[in-house]
């Protein structure tokens, strides 16, 4: 059973990168290429603006160091509220889950990342219940920083066996 529990893990976590691999490369190819000026300079105006509010892609090991101080529960959980998206709906949400990953043992390294614009996809090594998985860990850039994504937190936190309200 904790074979299945790890698999739909890795599972959940490459649909949800895939989801967003594909949203972050779709395009517009209808040829149409008659904008008003306003138009693009409300784009460009946009474009500058998310591309002042996006911090610089972090390299694998300053996520590992993130994801590690997320993940320790001696960390106090005030600590951790900048390192999680949308936390304000489950303050408790990032204890929890430093919790759920103690007591199974499970581990997370980064090994790689990939940045999409204003989302990163690290490629992490998973240890759950002694069985090692590569799987994605998604960030998202917001209020200038790279935190992890709610809905893979809310996965991780599901197949730990947690719950939150923030993941409703």
């Amino acid at each position: 059973m904790k074979l299945r529990t790890t698999g739909r893990i890795a599972i959940a976590g490459f649909a949800a990168i895939a989801a967003l691999t594909l949203t972050a490369c779709g395009g517009d190819d209808s040829g149409d290429e008659a904008k008003s000026t306003s138009t693009t300079t409300s784009a460009a105006a946009a474009t500058s603006a998310a591309a002042e509010d996006t911090p610089p892609v972090p390299t694998a090991e300053e996520l590992n160091t993130q994801l590690q101080r997320a993940l320790d529960p001696a960390v106090p959980n005030s600590e951790k509220l900048e390192m999680v998206q949308g936390i304000e709906a489950d303050p408790e949400l990032p204890g929890r889950l430093a919790q759920a990953y103690q007591e199974t043992g499970a581990t997370v390294t980064v090994t790689d990342v990939t940045a999409f614009g204003d989302t990163v996809n690290a490629k992490a090594t998973i240890v759950l219940n002694g069985q090692e998985n590569i799987a994605d860990v998604p960030f998202v850039a917001e209020d200038g920083k790279w935190k992890v994504q709610k809905e893979w937190a809310c996965i991780m936190l599901t197949n730990l066996g947690q719950q939150s309200p923030a993941c409703v």
